[in-house]
């Protein structure tokens, strides 16, 4: 079967960081565009002649909204996406993509806590599951965001994560900064190993969804496991 391809308008752009901006987009063909929180999309971006170098995936920040969708996407020194994407595109260009797609949704039923990990732009699949549990409320257990960067200027979406604190029931967020040195931060420091380590000290059940670097990730697979967690508890998505 041909694969179906679409055109993702661009509605607006803004920074989030420094280095990360935020991309709103509308499906020209479709009114509406119904995907699961946690999916992502793929564009074929006119920066390579081979067709397979010019493909890149990102996965939605957004809740779905009728035709439209959120990316926040990171500016890659030597990215030739991200210079494309920071240089070339702006409010009404036109991208070419395919999705939704992907795997790494949470279960219907929620009936154990969830630890959602995620490090840089991997807050995406869970700033859209939570976004959800918003505007579609089930139960669930206890749920917890981990979230590591550097800094304290590299934090997405910080103001609305917190409130969102207060929005749904037993969610808890927690940032935790592996290089922040100001004395006027006195939140967690190092990075998000030691955070659901201690959350699940008891080793209650659990399933963790792991999301950004290819490091953090390898890393939490090993650390989780030495925690007495199987494997099929596990979900993960890479970043790099």
């Amino acid at each position: 079967m041909e694969e179906k391809w679409l055109t993702a308008e661009v509605t607006n752009i803004a920074n989030e960081t420094e280095n990360t901006k935020r991309f709103f987009f509308s499906v020209r063909e479709k009114e509406s565009f119904p995907f699961k929180p946690g999916q992502f999309i793929t564009f074929d971006l006119p920066i390579h002649e081979q067709k397979g170098k010019r493909m890149r995936s990102y996965t939605i920040a957004s809740p779905p909204d009728g035709n439209k969708f959120e990316l926040i996407i990171v500016q890659a020194p030597l990215g030739a996406a991200s210079k494309y994407l920071w240089h070339e595109v702006h409010s009404g260009s036109a991208l070419t993509f395919r999705g939704p797609l992907g795997k790494f949704i949470l279960p219907e039923v929620i009936d154990t806590d969830i630890c959602l990990v995620a490090t840089g732009t991997g807050i995406a699949p869970f700033r859209s599951m939570l976004l959800d549990l918003i505007h579609n409320p089930r139960p669930t257990k206890n749920l917890y965001l981990v979230f590591g960067t550097r800094f304290y200027k590299d934090i997405l979406y910080r103001q609305e994560l917190e409130e969102l604190q207060n929005k749904i029931p037993d969610f808890k967020y927690l940032v935790t900064l592996s290089r922040e040195e100001s004395p006027d931060y006195t939140g967690h420091k190092g990075h998000v190993h030691q955070l659901y380590e201690e959350l699940f000290a008891d080793k209650r059940p659990a399933h963790f969804y792991l999301c950004g670097w290819h490091k953090m990730v390898d890393e939490a697979r090993t650390r989780i496991a030495a925690m007495g967690y199987d494997r099929k508890t596990v979900h993960l998505e890479l970043y790099d």
